[in-house]
């Protein structure tokens, strides 16, 4: 092959890579723009929606804004975000998958008391759960009570 000609085919290969070759970077943007942030999960969502109803009353079997237990404030506030889930602690804690102590995030559900009672994590340490007395209110996992009687938690 003659000098001219592998130049005309070099070029020619040339081109075809790069006009092959995909920018990973938009022009308009630039290099250090961080990723969008993530829409909120529906599990935190849930968590979110659960402590409007702070102060609800206790209601034994209650699973509406009129009154919850502990186990029907979980499922309605995850029914609210298209998760149907059972209503009763033993039977929640049969869902989703299990989640260590130290890796909790908002959303994930919390039970203790050999699964007499649960609740859902809303980050930092503190849960939302509905008891008797008091209906719906916020509580620390390393409050006395909740520490010696923890189970586990899962991500549903």
């Amino acid at each position: 092959m003659s000098a001219p000609r592998r130049t005309i085919w070099a070029f020619v290969v040339l081109l075809a890579v790069t006009g092959c070759a995909k920018q990973v970077l938009s022009p308009d943007l630039p290099s250090t723009a961080s990723p969008p942030e993530e829409p909120p999960s529906r599990n935190a969502t849930a968590a979110r929606l659960a402590t409007r109803y702070l102060g609800a009353p206790y209601v034994w079997a209650g699973s509406s804004p009129a009154g919850f237990d502990c186990s029907g404030l979980v499922m309605y506030a995850f029914g609210q975000v298209g998760v149907a889930i059972p209503h009763n602690a033993a039977q929640q804690f049969r869902l989703g998958v299990p989640v260590a102590r130290d890796r909790l995030v908002p959303g994930d559900v919390v039970f203790f008391n050999q699964l007499r009672h649960n609740g859902i994590y809303l980050g930092d340490g503190r849960f939302v759960h509905s008891t008797k007395p008091g209906g719906v209110k916020i509580a620390r996992l390393d409050d006395e009570w909740f520490r010696t009687r923890w189970v586990g938690a899962r991500r549903l």
